[in-house]
């Protein structure tokens, strides 16, 4: 099976080093990723095994407040990160930049420009994620679009260097990702097994999503340093699960089980519970499939929706539900779940704030029933209204 090209440099040594010192160095609550829980100290790197199954489902019927604006007037934001202490790391898809914002007062503080992105379509800068040994090393992952490829790299982030200049050299630990005008995918997030996880799109080539030698239309997982993982389906591949369209949500329950948003192509959007080498159906199928076409290869979606519905981009999971962004569909989706082993919601999905900000991208956990949700109306596709785009807090139930 073709792997990626990788390529380690000095800070992997130090990334290494700092895994035991981090277990009791650093709390990052939710920077471990976007939508991802803090990792358990002590965690291996062997494939998560699943808690026991919740006793108390969540309500049927749950609410959403807007506890605030936190900040505004943001270009194109894409990815969001959690910083131990509460404050945010977006990343401008369209401008190549990483901000930190202020987790209280909103201020906005320029980290500097990632070099090699080469912005295009649907590509650009996209993904961030905070590494579960930030304490140690300051690192801050990202995934990106260059002229070539798309690739995953980490970065140091010194937070005593003047304004626009605190970000280090890429240290690229996955290159060869296939690219597109389309379908990038993008999302990266440490899961509870402090390896790191990312969709990927097919980029508009649909066959690729069935290749396992390709990375395109995948969920990979690795180690920090770009490595396949012991307990990959393949010894020597990233690929953690395939037949995907365009994967744009991670995120993991409190059983520690991981779920994925996908886009459709004209009729089904999907929530996926994710299993290790198993085959989600693109492009045979798309939605929920027909005994007679492809039987028990492809793993049916836990929930689907039309396309004008939804659209989804990032999710989170917090007081017992899946949380899901749309951006056509401009609306936020609970996704109530039962906690069940078998994972399946324990009501209808319920829709909120439908119109009301426009497009929506990226949604993190924020502690409890908080959630930052992020709007994108200046990524060409939507409406900006004055404001936009911005970083809301929600309290959510």
């Amino acid at each position: 099976m073709q792997t990626p090209v990788l390529r380690k440099g000095v800070v992997a040594l130090l990334a290494s080093a700092s895994l035991l010192l981090s277990a009791c160095s650093s709390d990052d609550g939710p920077a471990a990723g976007e939508g991802a829980s803090s990792p358990p100290a002590g965690a291996t790197s062997s494939s998560p095994a699943p808690a026991s199954p919740s006793a108390d489902p969540p309500p049927a019927k749950g609410s959403v407040e807007v506890v605030k604006t936190l900040t505004d007037g943001l270009a194109s934001p894409w990815g969001l990160a959690a910083l131990p202490g509460g404050d945010l790391l977006v990343a401008s898809r369209d401008e190549a930049t990483i901000t930190r914002v202020d987790g209280e007062s909103g201020k906005k503080t320029l980290l500097g420009s990632v070099p090699g992105v080469a912005p295009a379509g649907e590509g650009g800068l996209l993904g961030l994620a905070v590494a579960p040994t930030y304490g140690a090393d300051h690192l801050v992952y990202a995934y990106f679009t260059t002229e070539s490829d798309n690739r995953i790299a980490r970065l140091q982030y010194d937070e005593e260097k003047p304004a626009g200049r605190q970000l280090g050299a890429p240290d690229t630990i996955v290159r060869g990702i296939p690219k597109g005008f389309v379908h990038n995918g993008g999302r990266i997030a440490f899961g509870p097994d402090r390896m790191l996880y990312a969709g990927t799109g097919e980029t508009g080539d649909t066959g690729l999503a069935q290749d396992t030698s390709s990375l395109a239309g995948k969920i990979l997982r690795m180690t920090p340093d770009g490595e396949p993982v012991h307990g990959n389906p393949e010894a020597d591949s990233l690929v953690y699960s395939y037949g995907h369209r365009n994967v744009q949500g991670l995120a993991w329950d409190s059983g520690k089980r991981l779920w994925a948003a996908e886009f459709g192509q004209d009729t089904w959007d999907e929530l996926n519970r994710i299993e290790p080498g198993k085959n989600y159906g693109w492009p045979d199928v798309e939605g929920k499939h027909d005994e007679g076409k492809g039987g028990s290869a492809f793993v049916d979606p836990v929930a689907q929706w039309k396309t004008s519905e939804a659209s989804p981009s990032g999710i989170a999971y917090a007081e017992g539900s899946v949380w899901m962004a749309g951006l056509r569909g401009e609306r936020l989706w609970r996704i109530p779940l039962s906690g069940k082993a078998d994972g399946e919601p324990s009501a209808d999905p319920q829709a909120f704030l439908e119109g009301k900000y426009g497009r929506l991208r990226t949604v993190l956990a924020a502690g409890g029933d908080k959630l930052w949700l992020v709007t994108s109306n200046t990524d060409g596709r939507g409406t900006p209204k004055s404001g936009d785009d911005r970083i809301l807090l929600l309290k959510v139930r």
